[in-house]
């Protein structure tokens, strides 16, 4: 078994990178439903916030929440652990402390995107700009992943990471769903929700296999149950489910593997029809409470030795 430090380093540096996409697909979403909102149509900002569970930490810092001050909360702020720039940071130091475990070019491209994210991140407040400098940063951190995952042995440290990155990822494809939340219509039914649905596919890379898969139109009911229970798309709850149960197979200790199979049940009795009229934000709550059970099992399984990082890291753990 691997040093408690090293593989809570790999877990956490994974999840730094898939925040930051993530957080950078959620922005984006929101982005795009601005530009997409009828008249008469609101978004609550302090809904959004509320969506990713930063509403306490924002009102330590800001009064009120307009776009721009949560845009900058989300994007740049070093205040704010979980912010696009703060979690690229933490991970190019993670990755620096361990480079004799990872791929050589690994630091190179994490400091590319590091050194890319530092110098556009302000243009990204700006609407007419944030999608294309948002879409350059998660293009960069997927080229990392692509790296590390064509070039490293399956042994535990590439476990870690992608434990790490599966547990991140389920939890920011529910707040992503979660975003029609915060989307007040001056009416319900018709294209303009059908154009929330269509806005959350797209922040999550699923348009185009949600229309081979599930049908043309998006409609609320089917989106809902596709992004939590398809086990083909790689986003969905369900996949990322799927893959924590094959990653920790790799490992000692069945600790984490039932907070899982919770998970997993949880999923089974969700009625995507029931949960897109009403109950979806409450559901997403359940699925990302249980996911943050699952890191606190995952951290006492293997990381108990590791305490100073562990303490180091709770303040970014907000599921």
């Amino acid at each position: 078994m691997m040093l408690a430090r090293v593989a809570e380093n790999l877990y956490w540096m994974a999840r730094y990178l898939e925040r930051a996409e993530d957080t950078a697909r959620l922005v984006n979403a929101t982005t795009l439903m601005l530009m997409d909102m009828p008249r008469g149509a609101s978004f609550g900002w302090e809904d959004l916030l509320k969506v990713v569970g930063l509403s306490e930490p924002f009102h330590q810092f800001y009064d009120e929440a307009s776009e721009s001050a949560v845009m900058s909360f989300l994007i740049q702020d070093e205040r704010n652990p979980s912010s696009i720039f703060a979690c690229v940071r933490h991970a190019r130091e993670n990755t620096r402390t361990f480079r004799e475990v990872l791929p050589r070019e690994s630091w190179e491209w994490v400091n590319e995107l590091y050194l890319y994210t530092s110098t556009h991140k302000s243009s990204a407040l700006d609407r007419r700009k944030r999608l294309e400098v948002l879409t350059e940063i998660i293009r960069r951190r997927q080229a990392v992943v692509g790296l590390l995952s064509g070039t490293m042995s399956r042994d535990e440290a590439f476990q870690f990471m992608r434990i790490g990155r599966n547990v991140e990822r389920a939890d920011m494809t529910s707040r992503v769903l979660d975003v029609s939340y915060a989307v007040n219509l001056p009416f319900q039914g018709g294209q303009f929700t059908d154009l929330v649905w269509m806005s959350v596919l797209h922040a999550l890379s699923a348009h185009q296999m949600y229309r081979r898969h599930v049908g043309v139109h998006a409609k609320g009911y089917k989106v809902v149950h596709y992004l939590l229970n398809d086990s083909q798309f790689p986003r969905s709850v369900r996949h990322c489910l799927a893959e924590l149960q094959a990653a920790l197979g790799e490992l000692p200790g069945d600790g984490p593997q039932r907070q899982v199979m919770s998970l997993i049940r949880a999923l089974d009795a969700a009625d995507g029809r029931k949960l897109a009229q009403t109950g979806l934000h409450e559901f997403c709550d359940h699925v990302q409470a249980g996911l943050g059970e699952l890191s606190d099992a995952i951290g006492q399984a293997y990381f108990r030795a590791a305490h100073a990082q562990s303490l180091s890291q709770k303040q970014f753990n907000l599921a």
